[in-house]
């Protein structure tokens, strides 16, 4: 027989009404969360959607400013830049030059939307002619000729405009290279935001169509991090504190939310997930063809990289969530 205080504890009592739920909720989305990628292109007029990701777009120069008042207006409080330049050569030099893709970008930007937070990534797969990371030596990425050109890609995008910096190459010693060369030109207020934990995943796929950075020839797979590995994660990420990062950041996010929640718990930075361009793809290809219901998972998914401990995410869902944001859905 079942008594009338049993069971002592029952946890749907606060569930029961749609304002209890609200009041007990963890974990929610805010527009303080979101960091909304921007590709631009060389050319004059362009404005053309990325095939394998839907409601992507690559931008001109002379078009990315409307993209990112848009952005702006949404109440979104930063865009991380990415260029497709025109001109690729073996070791990237469109990455530090004064007319390069990023350059012409920041200065616009900077004019026309200074109040929106510029972060660029750094890194040359976009911009040489191999698609590699880095300068090649015998076929492999050369870890400290790469550094000395990252040096310049950093000082070049400050002197242009850049609030923040954020290197995706996963060389050895990238942080401390960037920070000193930054500190050396006069830009100790410019952050550095690592990729700390960048492995070497499938889901970059669409981005690769996006950036038209795919390798030329090989993988990434000796300078990115395999993804069965998360105490190497771990250390990656403590020696980019150790060097003078200011954020710190998990990619890709939904395969590794073990891996960000294990860096919240050891790490007092605050930590970025990247929602990387094959989760967001397989997300709209399954809302297109009625699999799932698009709303509800981009949701779900962005919950648990909040969840797991990302103060702050990287996603191509940002205009589509703060829009549910504004109009009070969320």
């Amino acid at each position: 027989m079942i008594t009338s205080g049993f069971p002592l504890l029952r946890g749907r009592r606060l569930r029961r009404s749609e304002n209890l739920r609200r009041l007990v909720r963890e974990n929610r989305l805010t527009l303080d969360d979101l960091i909304y990628p921007i590709f631009v292109r060389h050319g004059e007029k362009v404005e053309e959607e990325v095939p394998s990701m839907p409601g992507v777009f690559r931008y001109s120069v002379d078009r990315v400013v409307d993209a990112v008042k848009e952005v702006r207006d949404l109440g979104i409080p930063a865009v991380i830049i990415f260029g497709v330049p025109e001109h690729k050569d073996e070791v990237g030099s469109d990455t530090w030059s004064d007319e390069g893709i990023v350059q012409r970008t920041l200065r616009v930007l900077r004019k026309e939307v200074p109040e929106m937070c510029l972060i660029t990534d750094v890194c040359f797969c976009e911009y040489t002619s191999h698609g590699h990371c880095g300068v090649l030596r015998n076929g492999e990425v050369d870890n400290d000729a790469t550094l000395e050109n990252l040096k310049k890609q950093v000082v070049s995008h400050a002197e242009n405009g850049a609030d923040v910096v954020a290197p995706s190459g996963m060389m050895d010693g990238m942080v401390k290279a960037i920070r000193e060369a930054l500190d050396g030109a006069g830009f100790q207020h410019v952050p550095v935001m690592a990729y700390s934990a960048k492995f070497a995943s499938a889901f970059y796929g669409p981005f690769r169509d996006a950036a038209e950075s795919a390798p030329a020839f090989g993988d990434r797979r000796s300078y990115q991090m395999d993804p069965a590995n998360s105490r190497e994660a771990l250390k990656e990420v403590l020696m980019d504190v150790l060097e003078g990062a200011d954020v710190v950041m998990v990619k890709p996010a939904l395969s590794y939310l073990d891996v960000i929640a294990k860096v919240k718990e050891h790490t007092l930075l605050p930590v970025c997930a990247y929602n990387v361009s094959g989760e967001y793809s397989l997300v709209k290809a399954g809302g297109r063809m009625g699999w799932v219901d698009e709303e509800k998972v981009m949701i779900e998914i962005l919950l648990s990289i909040k969840r797991a401990g990302a103060d702050m995410i990287i996603t191509y869902f940002a205009k589509d969530v703060a829009r549910l944001i504004n109009k009070g859905v969320i």
